[in-house]
């Protein structure tokens, strides 16, 4: 599987550097939370967003390359998913999923078979 969908795109505007904790994040039709965790390791990059009401209680692991923006000014992260697409992933648990390679295989699978914007 390719790791294109644990980077982010270059149009992204991601620094290698850049924290992006507390920062809010905006699905392609509404506000889902804010920034809990990130990862800046090389085809490992992700971000954890805590979706409070939302989802009540539930945290999303998003793949870097569903985000199409990060605006640091503003403190707000785009991505290129509905509210329903991010509702409807393989269910997150910080303390089983993360460094799980099964896990990260089928986030990659759901997000990645979907395409980019689909």
């Amino acid at each position: 599987m390719s790791n294109e969908i644990w980077s982010y795109a270059p149009t992204a505007g991601h620094g290698p550097d850049a924290d992006l904790t507390g920062y809010k994040v905006e699905a392609a039709d509404g506000h889902i939370g804010k920034v809990d965790k990130h990862s800046n390791e090389v085809a490992n990059q992700y971000i954890v967003v805590d979706t409070g009401v939302w989802i009540f209680g539930k945290e999303v692991l998003l793949p870097a390359s569903t985000v199409t923006a990060i605006d640091h000014e503003a403190r707000k992260i785009l991505v290129s998913r509905t509210k329903e697409q991010i509702k409807d992933a393989p269910e997150f648990d910080k303390e089983k999923h993360l460094g799980d390679p099964a896990y990260r295989d089928q986030l990659g699978g759901y997000y990645g078979g979907m395409g980019p914007g689909h």
